[in-house]
């Protein structure tokens, strides 16, 4: 008798998303043999390029350069990926802030866009979901959106009366928000830096950050991943038009890091199964009940 593998699948806005939240987890939990699959909404086409060492002008396809990073990512982090094949809809800069692009992610009604989510749910069979909260992380238009693309796909793929011909129904069993860019965190870490004689990178954003307990207190389960940190970096790295080798993500040696917060931080938002708060695994009342085949 063989036991059925454990899948998580994990649901990003953006190519260089699955690299800069949650990926230490991914690569610890690919490590341990569970299969995981990457979702990713938008082809990242209105991203700007934001690493200074390179010039926009020397590239001709941001879109076909995206995919390629994408690519690149996805080997270092041994996970498979699909694309929902949406388009980008960009930042919007302004007061007023301008409409945002026609036939852009986030102007596609939710119902619509969470078709092909849906199919890849149930063709995938995922035990654990991630995804983002209500703010979206941040509030870009495409990761509200793909919060909201998540829940509906998320409570419909169960549903044998919704999206009948996107395939057999498939529940869930635990459902994640990411936490990545946690202010406890910050303060940690921010803390470790300044006890090391080094300037911490959060300093300028701690000082307008409002404190709300009730938000951190959502956070529910922290995955030991310290280890992985170097795999998330390289996965980082791999999407150069985004990160600058130099800048903002590089800028805590990773002594500090695997000392000060050796975790990454995520939000259970849903669970099937019975689970104790709070929890160190994603996979917490899963694993003894994995289904045999």
């Amino acid at each position: 008798m063989s036991v059925e593998p454990l899948r998580l699948m994990h649901v990003h806005a953006h190519p260089d998303d699955e690299s800069s939240k949650g990926a230490a987890t991914t690569a610890k939990y690919v490590a341990e043999g569970v299969d995981v699959r990457v979702v990713t909404c938008t082809g990242g086409e209105r991203g700007d390029v934001l690493n200074p060492k390179i010039d926009p002008a020397s590239i001709d396809d941001i879109q076909a350069v995206r995919r390629a990073e994408m690519d690149a990512a996805r080997e270092i982090l041994g996970v498979q990926q699909d694309w929902l094949g949406f388009v980008d809809s960009g930042w919007p800069e302004g007061d007023p802030k301008p409409p945002l692009p026609e036939g852009c992610f986030a102007l596609v009604p939710v119902e619509e866009a969470a078709e092909p989510l849906v199919r890849l749910i149930r063709s995938f069979r995922p035990h654990v979901m991630t995804t983002y909260d209500e703010r979206g992380g941040y509030p870009h238009p495409d990761h509200i959106a793909c919060h909201n693309v998540s829940m509906e796909a998320y409570r419909a793929a169960a549903d044998p009366d919704r999206y009948p011909d996107a395939g057999e129904p498939w529940q869930v069993e635990k459902l994640y928000f990411h936490h990545t860019f946690n202010r406890p965190r910050a303060l940690a870490i921010g803390a470790a830096m300044e006890a090391a004689g080094l300037v911490s990178p959060y300093a300028e954003r701690l000082a307008q950050w409002k404190p709300d307990p009730a938000w951190d207190a959502r956070i529910t389960t922290r995955v030991p991943c310290g280890e992985y940190f170097e795999v998330r970096d390289r996965a980082l790295l791999a999407h150069a038009t985004q990160i600058d080798p130099d800048g903002f993500w590089f800028a805590v040696p990773m002594e500090i890091q695997q000392a000060t917060w050796p975790h990454e931080d995520f939000e259970l938002v849903e669970s099937q199964v019975p689970t104790e708060l709070p929890e160190t695994d994603l996979f917490a009342g899963l694993r003894a009940t994995a289904a045999a085949v």
